[in-house]
């Protein structure tokens, strides 16, 4: 907030009980429940802003965008499977269900992400046939509810995400009110229509890592080890989980950090649980480099990535690809200026509307709202979803080639500087203009 708006009439606001705060006090007073939103977390954290690649110049060689090939090839599931993913780009489209989203959304995001070569998953609440239908590359989410889970569409599926934690909410479960509980999803749920639904926090049929490993090898045996086995996890305890995920065997392994979005759940939640996702890929990486699995096992990172350059700085990182949820929503029409009369009307503005569980998106993407839902062109979308997709390769390749490199994964921490102590400690690259890494002296 700014110093003008902090100090008025020679009044003094509070840094500990700001407007913000005190508007949040007097809501839980009135109502007596925690609040619920979608969205990730707001808070300012360390990000990839923190961080700056060191073109070439006369120590390196750049390369010429126009004559000389950078490659954006990524090759997922090579560990175990007889059929890994081989994505054109190294972006994915992150797992978002059909029931926090509109059917039109999942086939905008199938149509969107298949134009570009690229995968995209399905989320809490099973496949639909708009989804799969649209989606050259699909992965099957295995979630603790098992909303929606079918046999015979697991087996239909390029690849399957075991779903242990997610960036907003590790330790969690997501919450679908009643309002969006609609015929259709009820019966893919098997669950009351009307009804809210609270997705379990944890997988009710094992309590640790041993048990994970039979599961895995009971997927792979449902799938005649075809497609590869990915595991996802919030960002916490990073370094460990990323260790015991290689251990019960995981072919891919996907990092949520705590900028990642969520459909729904405790305001305190997305705001006080997990750490940031430029903390957490070092450690991932450290924890594969230190079982000899770095690259062998693949690494997807997703929690509030925006553009070619974040892309960029996660491979730079040691990540193999990216995922994004938030983006690609935005890049459908999420929170679009065109609907912001509307907005008002349900007491938001664009571009600051959450309130995803209500089911009342002008946009017609997070709703089950028929008339709603008739606003988003699934056509439209994933054209739209596809510009983007091709904007954030563009970029990074951009960024890859001034470094001197003709491979996104050729990106290294060497072409990395950090503009402040925490972003260079969480990073693990030195304080731009010094070689100094903060925790490893001077």
């Amino acid at each position: 907030m700014s110093d003008d708006i902090k100090v008025k009439d020679g009044l003094r606001e509070s840094a500990t009980f700001d407007r913000t705060t005190m508007t949040e006090i007097r809501r839980a007073a009135e109502t007596g429940i925690y609040d619920i939103r979608g969205f990730g977390a707001k808070r300012k954290l360390p990000h990839f802003d923190d961080l700056l690649f060191l073109g070439a110049s006369m120590s390196r060689y750049p390369l010429e965008g126009y004559r000389e090939k950078c490659n954006t090839s990524v090759t997922l599931g090579t560990r175990f499977a007889k059929k890994p993913i081989v994505l054109d780009i190294p972006v994915t489209i992150a797992g978002m269900s059909f029931g926090a989203l509109s059917a039109n959304a999942k086939e905008a995001l199938g149509r969107g992400a298949s134009l570009m070569g690229t995968s995209t998953t399905t989320g809490d609440g099973g496949m639909t046939p708009e989804e799969r239908g649209q989606s050259s590359k699909l992965v099957y989410q295995y979630l603790p509810s098992r909303y929606g889970m079918n046999p015979d569409d697991l087996r239909k599926a390029d690849a399957i995400e075991v779903v242990l934690g997610q960036g907003a909410k590790p330790g969690g479960g997501g919450m679908l009110l009643g309002q969006k509980i609609t015929d259709r999803v009820a019966k893919m749920r098997t669950l009351p229509m009307g009804v809210d639904q609270r997705s379990a926090c944890r997988h009710p049929d094992w309590t640790g890592p041993d048990d994970l490993a039979i599961k895995i090898q009971e997927l792979r045996e449902i799938t005649d080890w075809q497609v590869p086995i990915y595991i996802k996890v919030g960002a916490t305890r990073t370094y460990y989980d990323v260790k015991l995920a290689v251990k019960a065997g995981a072919d891919v392994i996907v990092v949520d950090g705590m900028q990642g979005g969520t459909a729904a759940t405790q305001d305190v939640f997305i705001e006080h649980v997990g750490i940031p996702t430029l903390a957490a890929i070092p450690q991932a990486v450290r924890a594969l480099q230190e079982m000899g699995m770095h690259r062998k096992v693949q690494l997807i990172v997703s929690g509030g990535i925006r553009n070619g350059a974040d892309v960029a700085k996660c491979m730079a990182l040691g990540a193999d690809a990216v995922a994004i949820g938030t983006a690609a929503l935005v890049a459908l029409g999420c929170n679009h200026p065109m609907y912001d009369e509307e907005f008002k009307k349900i007491g938001s503005a664009a571009g600051f509307y959450d309130d995803y569980h209500e089911g009342k998106d002008p946009a017609g993407i997070s709703t089950q709202d028929p008339e709603l839902m008739k606003r988003l062109d699934p056509v439209d979308g994933g054209r739209r979803l596809a510009n983007y997709l091709n904007v954030l390769t563009l970029e990074a390749q951009t960024l890859a080639r001034a470094c001197g490199k003709n491979d996104l994964r050729n990106l290294e921490p060497e072409d990395l500087v950090a503009l402040t102590v925490e972003s260079a400690a969480m990073a693990n690259v030195p304080l731009a203009g010094t070689s100094w890494i903060p925790g490893k002296g001077f």
